[in-house]
């Protein structure tokens, strides 16, 4: 009986301390209303075209996205690109072809390069990997409503450093309290006007931040309106169904209701 109450206590201190920690960590991601959050929410195509800009002028020397197809920024829901500006962005890039055993101009039917460099991950799934709320606050409605905040941690880290930097193992790690350990090893990626935007939106590190985390979360999703129309659709029908059943068995059984049994 004692080892068990012992036992009790010791999982009761470490899910309290566990969720001490996920506390202490969520406190540092701040929710960002984003357009696609929520069931009708859906894709804002100039924020993405502006995301897809800061990855391909940024992000893209480090990160790549194996497995998000050039050709779908032009599809609807998506940046929608006219096709021959996806054309045009796929001529710039270079991809390996196996047949050739070389590299050679990548064509819309292409996917997007690899990582350049070997420690650095690939952004195609990368909104759908990192999980911004911890704990019973990413759980149940709340989740439903935001989701499981991808998007937002991405902002929040890339607008998290400090300035401070310290050296381990001859690598310079740079402060941002977002990141698990507190240390980062990517140098600060985003600097006010290190872009400038086609629509004349101001490219603060801020406004850039949440544009390239929206265009990963499509990269991450690129069917996310198709999947929520679905659903709409299909709760739809079946709240229409739940009133015809009712009624056919409000009609079925009226005749019968009230009469004695003998």
């Amino acid at each position: 009986m004692i080892k068990k109450l012992t036992l009790s206590a010791l999982a009761a201190l470490v899910l309290s301390v566990g969720s001490a920690a996920a506390a202490e960590s969520e406190a540092h991601i701040h929710d960002v209303d984003f357009s696609f959050e929520g069931p009708f929410g859906k894709f804002d195509q100039f924020q993405l075209q502006r995301g897809l800009q800061v990855y391909t002028e940024v992000c893209s020397a480090c990160h790549g996205m194996k497995f998000v197809p050039i050709r779908t920024i032009g599809d609807a829901g998506g940046p929608g690109l006219p096709e021959d500006q996806v054309r045009a962005f796929a001529s710039n890039w270079e991809v390996w072809d196996p047949e050739l055993r070389d590299t050679r101009t990548a064509l819309a039917n292409d996917h997007f390069p690899e990582s350049a460099l070997p420690n650095a991950p690939d952004l195609s799934l990368m909104a759908k990997a990192r999980a911004g709320f911890h704990g019973p606050f990413g759980l149940g409605i709340n989740q439903f409503v935001k989701g499981i905040g991808g998007p937002e941690y991405i902002t929040n880290l890339l607008t998290a450093y400090t300035g401070e930097t310290t050296e381990m193992a001859g690598t310079t790690l740079y402060e941002n309290p977002v990141f698990a350990s507190g240390y980062i090893a990517m140098t600060p990626p985003l600097s006010e006007d290190i872009v400038e935007y086609a629509d004349g939106t101001p490219a603060t590190v801020e406004q850039m931040a949440e544009d390239v985390s929206a265009f990963l979360m499509w990269a991450a999703e690129p069917k996310m309106m198709a999947r929520k129309q679905a659903g709409f659709v299909g709760v739809t029908f079946l709240a229409l169904l739940a009133v015809l059943l009712y009624l056919t068995n409000k009609r079925l059984w009226a005749p019968h209701k009230g009469k004695e049994q003998h």
